[in-house]
């Protein structure tokens, strides 16, 4: 009788447990494979986002879950001491074909050289330390949780990334 309880027990413990994993949304992320993409080049660092699979869906009902709504921002820049001016770094993104897979990568070149207005700032606001992006219109790529999104960029520089949905409803234009 003592094994027939503690089989039951073992049971009646288990189930909540398989209850919570079965009501947990699931997060598919694919399997990162980078053997198509070549290794950087010397002075270069390769920079990979992996998507996740499955995203949690937006409690505003007018942003779109469809992924095919969906775009990845790619922001390229490095940390710097900055003063009450607006600061950019000159630079592009380029996107560039696999050959062979026809993948496509995103290549950064510049970043050395900073562009900033020249106002006069206040004499008591310090120096901080800020984010500065290239210049420039922003990249968007698609997003495809299929294919990590690959970027090559020079060493000193850093890559992040954002996510942007678009609305579900459409707007008419006005006909002239």
């Amino acid at each position: 009788m003592g094994s027939c309880a503690t089989g039951r027990t073992l049971r009646f413990a288990i189930l909540p447990l398989l209850i919570a994993a079965a009501a947990a949304p699931a997060l598919a992320i694919p399997r990162l494979d980078l053997k198509p993409y070549p290794a950087p080049r010397a002075g270069e660092t390769r920079w990979v986002i992996q998507l996740p699979g499955v995203l949690r869906s937006s409690a505003d009902p007018a942003m779109s879950s469809d992924p095919a709504d969906w775009r990845v921002e790619l922001i390229v820049g490095k940390e710097l001491d900055v003063d009450c001016n607006r600061q950019l770094l000159q630079g592009r993104i380029t996107p560039e074909s696999v050959p062979g897979w026809g993948y496509t990568v995103y290549r950064v070149s510049g970043g050395e050289r900073g562009l900033s207005t020249l106002m006069a700032c206040p004499p008591d606001q310090p120096p901080r330390r800020s984010f500065v992006p290239l210049a420039g219109e922003p990249t968007l790529v698609r997003y495809n949780a299929s294919l990590p999104i690959v970027i090559y960029a020079p060493k000193h520089l850093q890559v992040r990334w954002r996510l942007w949905k678009a609305e579900t409803g459409q707007q008419e234009a006005v006909r002239r």
